[in-house]
């Protein structure tokens, strides 16, 4: 049965990009080279698909943008290739949310898995210690939270498939990549066994740690109501996105919160 994800917009492979549906609006897309994340991968000579995935930042339907300027959100879609980039699964290089001019935080940010099988990969830190290290698997329907100030990487967990997720994010987003490509990317990297299955493999840029794997879970701390598409939040549920963009007024909750 298919998932309405509340957003006309259809992924394309061939090449990479976005068809948007009546009333949604959106840019032409962001393509993601190869070389441009090859600093964070384990094997940074590999092959792989190029370019990697397809991104396009502030989509909406138009009778949402008042609600999404007022509030500072902007809506992400992203499209990954199939294959693999060596041995790891096509994924993203990796990074820390920039500090909001608005807000004044480094913000989380907010998934949902809209086709393929993917991993939300987050770390608290970038340094030797990178604390809490977790990664989240998730399908279609699923949504993941990033913290704020988490480093983080969305992998594709199937080779064999493409991967499509949305996200919600402060409109003022920028990403801060320098200290994860010091360390050579993310505390850990995900490894393909035999195409459908991954591990994963410490990266010894880092210190010893421990790697919590976990499927994705609701968040009702968080507003987040499971009857209603991710995107159609801002129309029908506007209030349950305010810490997206706000975190400040989650504070007491992120100290320990985890994906």
């Amino acid at each position: 049965m298919a998932i309405d994800f509340g957003l006309d917009v259809q992924a394309a492979f061939h090449p990479l990009g976005f068809r948007y549906g009546a009333g949604v609006v959106g840019p032409e897309p962001e393509l993601r080279r190869l070389d441009a994340i090859r600093a964070n991968l384990r094997d940074p000579g590999c092959t792989g698909p190029d370019p990697v995935y397809a991104i396009a930042m502030d989509v909406f339907r138009s009778q949402d943008r008042a609600e999404l300027t007022g509030r500072h959100l902007v809506f992400g879609i992203v499209a990954y290739a199939a294959g693999s980039l060596g041995r790891e699964p096509v994924r993203s290089q990796g990074h820390v949310h920039s500090r909001s001019r608005f807000s004044g935080w480094s913000t989380p940010e907010l998934f949902e898995i809209w086709q393929g099988r993917a991993f939300i990969y987050a770390q608290e830190f970038v340094a030797d210690d990178p604390g809490r290290c977790i990664a989240v698997e998730a399908r279609p329907g699923d949504r993941v939270v990033v913290p704020p100030g988490w480093a983080h990487a969305v992998v594709s967990a199937d080779a064999n498939h493409p991967l499509v997720f949305g996200a919600w994010c402060v409109s003022d987003y920028g990403f801060v990549y320098d200290d994860l490509r010091a360390r050579g990317g993310v505390a850990w990297f995900p490894l393909l066994d035999g195409g459908t299955t991954v591990q994963w493999e410490a990266n010894a840029r880092y210190g010893k740690s421990v790697l919590q794997v976990r499927r994705a879970r609701q968040y009702p701390e968080l507003g987040l109501r499971p009857d209603l598409p991710l995107y159609t939040h801002i129309a029908d549920a506007p209030q349950s996105l305010e810490w997206v963009s706000q975190p400040a007024r989650q504070a007491g909750l992120w100290p320990q919160f985890e994906p």
